[in-house]
């Protein structure tokens, strides 16, 4: 459905910029050749995949169109063609200037953070699709070159619904001999059979020795074949965080995810600072504004920021800037289809400090069918020097795993 915004905002004004004075400061310049082009259009359509992905398309009248992707979450569809009229007649090269753009716009549904950075983050991915294939270059070039030719993968795993030690052992060992992935995460915030009220955020000392019970049997079962990570999803006090985390400083835990609930930055800064286990987060806040204090006030050992639900590829870039300032490395969050994986693959081979791109769909057979493309082969991506994100979509695949009541792309 096309809905009609354009009395809010004339798509063919040029758009300004004010100094502090109040001045205009125009933008508009003959640029020449294939940079003198406009955007024409934007569309969305979500896929049922593991997760309702939100796919990006971004029109020209040159003919070059960029593929991108948003987090999922209801609402997001909508507010990108809510985002339309402030897009269309625009030049897709100033990616930067139109994410503030769009921040400003937007600032009325609230572009501080939630669903609605999500969906600026989806346009954001695919003007750097766009704008790498304008200006024949890989996107990652786009964000200052590259430091490594591949980036490592850590797949998420689930061992079902026997969350006892010896299942996730057994998967662990599983996904590194036959997927051959050397980087895995497991979820502590499974039932342990003990628990008596798990809306308080308490763990009783029955709960911990499970959670201490599957650390040991999955580190020790992959011993030095594979790094394991295990995520908490925001689920206990800071109280029972720190106790957790001080009966695994003797495993080999390559970071605790998540252990407190992200609001309280204080509690976030005690529970890290209190243990010897790294302590990572960042997908839930918001652009480089959420992540500064964590940074700051050293919270995390390792950030976390999911790339097209916290602002996108500059904005992830622009966090991982400040993590270094602070040494700290970054794994990036990512639940996404292959088009965002590989969007958040680009930022990590232009940033030092990056140490892994999550992969949560090793279950869902059909993932990489979405794009033409090979994306994660033995546990990294190869980073296409192919202008733009170096994807393209399958839109048969597409078309045969949209969401109900979606439409496919409107190619004309």
């Amino acid at each position: 459905m096309v809905r009609d915004y354009s009395t809010l905002h004339d798509p063919n004004a040029e758009y300004t910029m004010r100094d502090l004075s109040g001045e205009t400061m125009g933008v508009t310049a003959d640029r020449g050749g294939p940079r003198d082009l406009e955007i024409t259009d934007v569309q969305t359509t979500m896929v049922d995949g593991n997760f309702p992905w939100t796919l990006v398309r971004v029109y020209t009248d040159a003919g070059v169109v960029g593929t991108g992707e948003a987090y999922w979450g209801a609402g997001v569809p909508e507010l990108i063609d809510r985002m339309r009229p402030f897009l269309v007649g625009e030049n897709p090269l100033d990616v930067d200037r139109l994410f503030e753009h769009l921040v400003q716009k937007m600032s009325g549904e609230g572009s501080i953070g939630g669903v609605t950075v999500t969906a600026i983050s989806g346009v954001d991915v695919a003007l750097h699709d766009l704008a790498g294939k304008v200006l024949d270059a890989p996107a990652y070039q786009l964000l200052g070159g590259k430091y490594r030719d591949r980036v490592r993968v850590y797949c998420d795993c689930h061992a079902g619904e026997e969350a006892d030690p010896e299942s996730n052992a057994d998967e662990a060992e599983r996904v590194v001999e036959e997927l051959g992935y050397d980087a895995l995460k497991f979820d502590l915030d499974v039932p342990s059979g003990h628990e008596k009220d798990r809306a308080n955020r308490h763990l009783r000392n029955p709960e911990v020795e499970h959670k201490v019970d599957i650390v040991e049997a999955v580190t020790e079962r992959v011993g030095d074949r594979a790094d394991v990570a295990f995520d908490c999803h925001w689920t206990f006090s800071g109280g029972s965080a720190k106790r957790l985390a001080n009966q695994l400083e003797g495993y080999d835990v390559w970071w605790l995810e998540d252990p407190v609930p992200p609001e309280n930055h204080d509690v976030q800064r005690e529970v890290t600072q209190s243990t010897s286990v790294p302590i990572a987060a960042g997908e839930n806040v918001y652009r480089k504004h959420g992540h500064r204090r964590l940074l700051e006030e050293q919270a995390v050992d390792i950030i976390a920021p999911d790339m097209p639900k916290v602002g996108g590829m500059r904005e992830t870039r622009k966090i991982a800037d400040m993590a270094d300032t602070y040494y700290t490395p970054v794994a990036m969050h990512n639940v996404a289809s292959p088009v965002a994986t590989m969007a958040s693959a680009h930022v990590g081979t232009a940033i030092p400090n990056s140490l892994a791109v999550e992969y949560h769909s090793y279950q869902l057979g059909w993932w990489e069918d979405l794009v033409e493309e090979d994306v994660i082969e033995d546990g990294y991506i190869e980073i296409p020097e192919d202008p733009g994100l170096g994807v393209t979509l399958d839109m048969d695949v597409v078309e045969e795993h949209m969401v109900d009541g979606e439409e496919l792309f409107d190619e004309a």
